[in-house]
C-alpha cells in the first residue's frame, strides 16, 4: 500500500506510511516486523483524528481499516463484537434495521470502533450516557511484550482504564464489544430554537437539557456587540414511530484541494449570518432522518480540503461549570476579535457521568469546538489567547483534536498521564505523546 496517510486536519504535515493488516491473526507478526525495522509505530484507523495523536513518531502506522468484520451479534440484547477497523457507519447499516443504535456517537460516522475507543469519543448525549467507553464491556488488545489479552473492568483492569481514551498507545485494539441502545425508528424528533446571546443559551440549556436525549448548539463565532453569542439551540430524541431505515443519501465531494483556504472572514461572515437567519424566531419542531441531525458534515466527502494546502486545526476545550459562563464569553470575544474560526462552531454541556478511561476529555461543564485555518503565526497568536482563558478557568483541551497544546498544559490538565505512560506499549509512540511528555 503506497498511499501516504495523514490526520483529518492535515496539520502537522507528517505523511504516514501505511502497513495494512487484513487479518487479526496477522497483527502480532506485522507489529513485530515494523518495530524491528523502525523501532516504533502506531495503529491508524480511518484518519478522523484532527491533530497529531494519530501520527507515529516513526511515521510508520499499522493500518487497521481492513479489519472491518462483525465477529458476533446478539440482536435480542444489542451486544455486538466487531473488529477494530469497523466504522460507525458500517455498524449502523447492520444495527438500525434491527432496531438498535449507537449509545454514543461523535459528529462523524466515519470513525472506526478502535478509534472511538482510543479517543473515548463523546456526543450530543453526554449528559445522559457519558462517553463511548462507558458502553464498552470488553475489548481485545495485542501488545508487543505479552500474548493477546482481553480487557474489562474485571480482567486486566489497569489496561482497560488506560486504553479507553489512551490514544492508541497501550496496544493494538483487536476487537471491541459494544452495548447498543434500542430504538423504534431511525427518525429524530428535533426542535430548533434561535437565541440571541449566551444568556439565552444558558437559560435554554437549564430548561431543556434534562428533558432530551440529545442537545447541542451552533454558535456564530464572529458575532460581536449585541449579537455576541447568538446561535441555534437544538434538541432531539429518537422518534417513537417511523421506519428503521439506514440512511443512503448521496454525498457531495470536494475532489481537489484549492490553492488557498476558502474559509476566510468574508465567507465565514456570509455563511454565519445566512445560517442564523435561516432559522426563524421561536421554537419549531420537525421529524428528520438521523444523518443530518448527527452528521451534517458527512454529506460532504473530503470537506477538510476546503481549508487549502496548509490544512486546519480544531480547537476544542472543556470548561468546568463554575467558570463556564464567564470563560465562554471571553473565548467568543477573543475569537470574534481575531475574525477567524469556522462555520460549524459547536457549544454544548457535558454531564457528570465519569468515564472509566484515565485520559477521558469531558468534565462537568461546557465544551466549545471550532476549526481554524492553519495560518502560521496568526493561528499561534489566537491559540495563545484562547489557551490563557482556558487555563485560568481550570479547563482543558481535547487531545484527539489537538496539534499545539503545551507540555505543561497537557500534564496539568491530565494528571493521570503518568499512569498511562506506565501502561504504554514500548513499541507504540505518537508525535502527540512525544511532544506532550517530552519523551
Amino acid at each position: 500500500m503506497n498511499v501516504k496517510l495523514q490526520s483529518w486536519g492535515r496539520y502537522p504535515h507528517y505523511p504516514q506510511t501505511a502497513n495494512p493488516c487484513h487479518w487479526r491473526t496477522d497483527i502480532g507478526t506485522t507489529l513485530a516486523k515494523i518495530t524491528a525495522q523502525h523501532g516504533t509505530l502506531l495503529p491508524f484507523g480511518n484518519g478522523r483524528s484532527y491533530g497529531d495523536t494519530c501520527l507515529a513518531t516513526s511515521d510508520q502506522v499499522l493500518y487497521m481499516r481492513p479489519l472491518d468484520r462483525l465477529i458476533s451479534a446478539n440482536w435480542e440484547t444489542g451486544l455486538i463484537r466487531a473488529e477494530a477497523g469497523v466504522t460507525l457507519n458500517e455498524l449502523l447499516a447492520l444495527a438500525i434495521p434491527r432496531g438498535w443504535f449507537l449509545p454514543v456517537t461523535p459528529g462523524t460516522q466515519f470513525v472506526t470502533l478502535g478509534g472511538a475507543l482510543a479517543n473515548d469519543v463523546h456526543g450530543k448525549n453526554h449528559h445522559v450516557r457519558g462517553t463511548f467507553g462507558c458502553h464498552v464491556p470488553r475489548f481485545g488488545l495485542i501488545r508487543s511484550d505479552r500474548p493477546p489479552i482481553i480487557c474489562s473492568q474485571q480482567e486486566n483492569a489497569e489496561l482497560y482504564a488506560a486504553t479507553i481514551g489512551g490514544l492508541g498507545l497501550t496496544g493494538i485494539i483487536e476487537w471491541v464489544e459494544l452495548q447498543l441502545i434500542p430504538i423504534r425508528s431511525s427518525l429524530i424528533d428535533a426542535t430548533h430554537i434561535r437565541f440571541g446571546g449566551l444568556d439565552e443559551f444558558f437559560s435554554l440549556s437549564a430548561e431543556l437539557d434534562s428533558k432530551h436525549e440529545y442537545t447541542v448548539a451552533w454558535i456564530d463565532c464572529l458575532a460581536s456587540g449585541k449579537a455576541a453569542g447568538r446561535g441555534v439551540y437544538m434538541v432531539g430524541d429518537h422518534a417513537q414511530e417511523g421506519p428503521l431505515a439506514f440512511a443512503k443519501q448521496s454525498k457531495l465531494n470536494v475532489p481537489l484541494t484549492p490553492p488557498f483556504s476558502t474559509i476566510n472572514r468574508l465567507s465565514l461572515r456570509l455563511f454565519n449570518s445566512a445560517y442564523y437567519r435561516s432559522h426563524r424566531a421561536g421554537r419549531y419542531s420537525s421529524r428528520i432522518s438521523y444523518e443530518p441531525f448527527f452528521y451534517p458534515l458527512d454529506r460532504i466527502l473530503n470537506w477538510n480540503r476546503i481549508y487549502g494546502p496548509h490544512g486546519f486545526q480544531q480547537y476544542q476545550c472543556a470548561i468546568p461549570d463554575a467558570n463556564a459562563a464567564s470563560a465562554t464569553r471571553e473565548l467568543l470575544k477573543a475569537i470574534a476579535a481575531a475574525r477567524s474560526g469556522s462555520f460549524l462552531a459547536v457549544l454544548k454541556r457535558f454531564g457528570d457521568m465519569k468515564s472509566p478511561g484515565l485520559l477521558s476529555f469531558p468534565l462537568p461543564g461546557l465544551t466549545l469546538a471550532l476549526d481554524f485555518p492553519q495560518q502560521g503565526y496568526t493561528t499561534t497568536r489566537i491559540f495563545v489567547s484562547l489557551d490563557a482563558i482556558v487555563r485560568e478557568a481550570g479547563g482543558r483541551l481535547y487531545p484527539a483534536k489537538d496539534a499545539h497544546m503545551s507540555r505543561v498544559d497537557f500534564q496539568t490538565s491530565y494528571p493521570n498521564w503518568l499512569q498511562l505512560e506506565a501502561q504504554r506499549d514500548p513499541a507504540l509512540s505518537s508525535r502527540f505523546w512525544q511532544r506532550s511528555c517530552n519523551l
